[in-house]
């Protein structure tokens, strides 16, 4: 089918028959192995073609190398200029680049746009960040001697996406990259390609009037995993941004490690919400909803283990229960629909063995978890959400399974609570609901939370930007988009600055 995305701005980057395994400057076809794409919402192929090859991600490093030393002397406020039209153009097809997030993950239409206001809202950060890449002036023990640190480029990065925020992450990355003076090669998931060519279309339009940007700040190569080793392997790119699972994170970790280089990871998150007697629950049950089935379960940020107090256990079932019987599922750009496609058959296998082994561990399933097969699409993996009371300590909830299964514990004082919370290997995003003073800000304290994102009265799910995002433990220990997550692409220089006429030596050294 043709998207109306690249009819729009004018780009041949794919069809119904094929597509360009590289897209930017020197765009080609692919070489590699082949690959079908195909849409959850109903199994059918959107298109088909080959994927790059190793010599083709050999040249993309190549033209991004040169393209860094052009874009690393050009005034940051100049790249701040360049991504804030990026920005424009986003915004001016908005509802096109959500059409393609749906057609090939699966997200319904409100989060497909709100995926793409997060790219633009990043836009907004970075722009007004290209004035403020802020170093310091030290104070110097020696008479005459000034101190100061400086923030420069890094260089050519790599960018490793998943499958289930195709555009913003690459965005939390790349714009903040090119306004730290870095140049982009992308690696979107395999599964989802098309969203990735449709934002390099954006990023054409953009440089088509800015002569001044070189062209291969920005490349798209479609390949697998042997694409993401290569570049995590290849000593000119000194940064590999991965966002994904946990053995993939571990896989990127190794390869950048061997050769000294930096990686930015942000993995796995089975993220956890404690339920106090006090909390509101009629507030508190409206996040858990979106949290748990939002994306159908498919987001770093889903909430997967609900401990509950005991209190109030039966009766939160038994209301969750009653929101999941009435929950819309279906094709994900149905005006209504809340719970689209999981994103294909190995997501339904594992939800899957997941609920059975749930089940052998003592697990009782409360709802769903079952395939849904009417008043939805043919051929896509569709399923109602499944509510699961376990123990805390089962296996099987100390593993995160990417597909909407809420697992519900209990608990009697919050010093168990807050353990039980603490004791999964992941560590993403956290949420407490209370309306004690004294439980909330001990949630937050050193002896509370070990995630990186610690909230109290919302949801585990839909951060904003402003914000730095990732988490501890197994997930990685990175930090994307807001706050200064900005230095993880850049180099720090201190520098010492003589501007009298000796040569005193630090530390009342005398030589000579």
């Amino acid at each position: 089918m043709t998207l109306a995305i690249f009819s729009q701005l004018g780009s041949g980057y794919t069809t119904d028959k094929t597509f360009m395994a590289v897209a930017g400057d020197g765009a080609m076809p692919g070489d590699g192995d082949p690959l079908i794409v195909s849409s959850p919402i109903d199994g059918k192929d959107l298109t088909r073609g080959k994927m790059a090859s190793e010599q083709q991600v050999n040249s993309v490093i190549l033209q991004a190398q040169h393209a860094f030393e052009r874009l690393r002397t050009l005034p940051a406020p100049v790249r701040g200029e360049f991504v804030r039209r990026i920005g424009e153009v986003a915004r001016e097809h908005k509802e096109a680049l959500a059409e393609v997030i749906s057609l090939e993950a699966g997200k319904i239409t409100q989060e497909a746009l709100g995926e793409v206001q997060e790219w633009i809202d990043i836009c907004d950060f970075a722009t007004g960040l290209s004035r403020q890449l802020y170093g310091l002036t030290i104070a110097s023990e020696r008479p005459g001697h000034r101190m100061m640190e400086q923030w420069h480029p890094l260089g050519p990065l790599a960018v490793i996406t998943a499958f289930n925020f195709p555009m913003a992450v690459w965005a939390w990355n790349a714009m903040l990259g090119i306004v730290c003076g870095n140049s982009i090669i992308w690696k979107p998931s395999e599964k989802t390609p098309l969203c990735a060519l449709a934002v390099q279309a954006v990023v054409d339009k953009v440089l088509d009037d800015m002569p001044e940007i070189p062209r291969s700040v920005s490349t798209v190569v479609i390949g697998d995993r042997d694409t993401g080793k290569q570049l995590s392997g290849d000593s000119r790119i000194p940064l590999v941004s991965a966002t994904g699972s946990i053995p993939m994170g571990k896989k990127v970790a190794q390869t950048v490690a061997a050769r000294l280089g930096r990686s930015l990871l942000e993995l796995g998150g089975n993220n956890a919400m404690i339920l106090a007697p006090s909390a509101d629950l009629d507030l508190a049950l409206r996040a858990i909803v979106f949290s748990a089935v939002g994306t159908a379960g498919q987001r770093c940020t889903t909430l997967r283990r609900l401990i509950c107090h005991r209190s109030l256990a039966d009766k939160v079932c038994h209301r969750l229960v009653k929101a999941y019987q009435t929950l819309p599922i279906g094709n994900p750009r149905d005006a209504g629909t809340l719970v689209g496609p999981l994103i294909d058959q190995q997501s339904f296998n594992a939800m899957q063995l997941a609920l059975g082994e749930a089940l052998r561990e003592g697990g009782q399933v409360l709802f769903g978890g079952d395939q849904v097969l009417h008043d939805v699409p043919a051929g896509g993996f569709y399923v109602r959400p499944a509510i699961v009371k376990i123990r805390h300590n089962a296996d099987i909830v100390h593993h995160e399974t990417f597909a909407p299964i809420l697992y519900v514990m209990e608990y009697d004082e919050m010093d168990e609570a807050i353990a039980i919370h603490n004791e999964v290997p992941q560590g993403l995003s956290s949420a407490i609901f209370t309306e004690n003073m004294r439980e909330a800000e001990r949630f937050l304290s050193p002896a509370g939370s070990d995630c990186g994102i610690a909230n109290v009265n919302i949801g585990t799910s839909g951060a904003e930007i402003g914000g730095a995002f990732g988490g501890e433990k197994e997930t990685g220990g990175g930090r994307e988009s807001g706050s200064d997550a900005w230095k993880n692409y850049m180099r720090r220089a201190t520098n010492t600055i003589n501007y009298g006429g000796e040569l005193p030596l630090a530390q009342g050294i005398e030589f000579g």
